[in-house]
């Protein structure tokens, strides 16, 4: 055996030196890739302020960095076997690097989204297939689930910790540190990059017409939910874009839905031709993997829902700092950990159709508590018990899922699903920020202009004003923020306590009605569990077989 052919047996093996080094650069990776919405959530009303923008801005960011993700993430997969997964690794690490700089400095709310939803989004999207690919080049079938595990609980750690670092920089430093850090993380792993053992370029032929369905498809449809609070959903608001009468929100959903369609009839006749789709269809059909899909898809949309609500609780209602809003928080990422870990370790044979039943169940419970406390009198103690329950919930959808999707087709097939696993986690992450913050902003204004119109204490010449003012949408401010738009505008007086009153009942209204859609939205989910299996699955990478 060659020099070079004894140094891949081994590595591959995971019994070289180099083994923990590797797993720490792509636990690193998938840490990095975790970090981001977990900061952002926790320093939105601070970075919101800093930029000169609303909560609707942010929000936009945060949906639109899910979103490239989403819709590039099985393109970047391709990309990754023509370039090779290493190079593709350090090119994705080069481009997240440039979208970090550019978002620590970003002046405002366009340089952050080119900087932060742009090109962070462009490069996670090659580097994320490019991880699950090089634990399988770098580690023996009987080593890689115990690999997989570990880079994916880095990403629960940066769950865990991300509000912490978060709320901790932001609070005593600024939110730009934390981009600045991840530009010498990026540094540091490009370093060590070259021991890491490659997949070798292979010629893969690019779908472009399939990359380019999808990414204009899954796009119109997330952009369409996205101003829906802006543009209305069917009936269009005074300055809304609309066409024949119809908010241009219904027009994009459809039209999305349409070319969606249109991709998946375009990869089933590429398949069927004996081409190279860029999605395998058949994939879709195995029931054990649509199952686990469809779970991810819904735990990330519940999840990124009640990740933008509650920090929007505790910073703009509470008038928290960040580091106390990462605080309130802690309990999710903590109990997320602990039952992801521990429930392979304590119920190793446990049935993961009723393990993720369960979780959905806690994690339904959780949001009713959290929606049942969000009273006038609240206070952010009564978050501490649905957090817990949220995240128990959560952590038990993680310690299944991933091996429920891996093990339900073969290892040659491990990357596909890979892509498909993390297109579905961050379609899902960007629909519920999307869904959730437009009901979110779309039932806040409706409450503030039925508030202020109803309101005897109110001028009727200020609720003309404040009614056609506001019909565009309503701004989720606090009120330290409204005092001091009311004190610039010259309202004072009763009038001034009654707006603020009015703004006090009409958040509460929009955080219950967001969080009881974001309930609504688990309780479907328990629908499709069907798919996934009774009895524990395998981690040899062998399909269920289907009865």
């Amino acid at each position: 055996m060659s020099t070079a052919a004894r140094r891949t047996s081994s590595t591959r093996t995971g019994s070289g030196t180099g083994s923990g080094l590797v797993l720490a650069v792509l636990a690193s990776g998938q840490f990095l890739m975790t970090l981001d919405s977990s900061v952002m959530n926790v320093s939105m009303a601070t970075v919101a302020a800093d930029l000169n923008t609303t909560i609707t801005g942010i929000q936009t960011a945060i949906t639109l960095y899910t979103l490239v993700m989403a819709t590039l993430m099985i393109t970047g997969g391709k990309v990754g076997s023509i370039l090779g997964r290493r190079r593709a690794f350090g090119i994705g690490l080069v481009i997240y690097a440039a979208g970090s700089f550019t978002t620590a400095l970003a002046p405002n709310l366009g340089v952050l989204l080119i900087g932060w939803s742009l090109l962070e989004g462009i490069g996670a999207a090659l580097i994320m297939p490019a991880i699950v690919a090089l634990v399988a080049s770098n580690f023996a079938p009987e080593r890689r689930p115990a690999a997989y595990g570990l880079v994916a609980a880095a990403g629960a750690m940066a769950v865990a910790a991300g509000p912490l670092i978060g709320g901790a920089v932001t609070t005593y430093a600024s939110w730009r540190y934390v981009f600045l850090g991840e530009v010498v993380i990026v540094v540091l792993i490009l370093l060590v990059l070259r021991r890491i053992e490659d997949t070798p370029p292979a010629k893969v032929h690019l779908d472009l017409v399939g990359s380019a369905l999808s990414v204009l498809g899954l796009g119109m449809l997330v952009f369409g939910v996205l101003r829906s609070s802006e543009w209305g959903w069917i009936r269009p608001t005074p300055d809304g874009v609309q066409l024949m009468g119809v908010s241009a929100t219904l027009w994009l959903i459809l039209a999305g839905l349409l070319v969606v369609y249109v991709f998946l009839l375009w990869e089933t006749r590429l398949s069927k031709a004996g081409a190279e789709p860029l999605l395998d269809p058949r994939l879709l059909q195995n029931r054990q993997l649509s199952g686990g899909l469809t779970m991810f898809f819904a735990q990330f949309m519940v999840q990124a829902g009640i990740f933008f609500a509650v920090p929007l609780f505790l910073s703009v209602v509470l008038e928290l700092d960040s580091l106390q809003t990462g605080l309130r928080l802690l309990p999710l990422s903590v109990a997320l950990l602990l039952a992801a870990a521990g429930i392979p370790k304590l119920w190793p044979r446990a049935a993961p159709r009723r393990v993720v039943r369960c979780g959905l169940g806690s994690m339904i419970v959780g949001i009713l508590v959290l929606v049942a406390g969000l009273d006038p009198g609240a206070n952010a103690a009564i978050v501490a018990v649905p957090m817990l329950l949220m995240g128990l919930g959560l952590g038990a959808l993680a310690s299944q899922l991933g091996a429920v999707t891996v093990s339900a087709v073969p290892d040659s097939q491990s990357a596909e699903v890979g892509g498909l696993q993390n297109t579905a986690t961050n379609l899902g992450a960007s629909l519920g920020t999307a869904l959730i913050g437009a009901v979110l902003i779309t039932t806040l204004s409706a409450a503030t202009v039925d508030g202020i119109q109803d309101n005897p204490d109110v001028p009727v010449a200020v609720q003309q004003q404040a009614t056609t003012e506001l019909a565009a949408g309503v701004p989720f401010l606090s009120d330290t923020q409204l005092t001091a738009a009311m004190d610039e505008a010259g309202v004072s007086g009763p009038t001034a306590d009654a707006v603020l009153a009015v703004n006090a009942d009409a958040r509460l209204e929009a955080l219950r009605v967001a969080c009881g859609l974001a309930a609504l939205l688990a309780v479907l989910a328990l629908f499709f569990t069907a798919n996934i299996p009774r009895e524990p699955v395998g981690s040899g990478g062998q399909p269920r077989r289907e009865e």
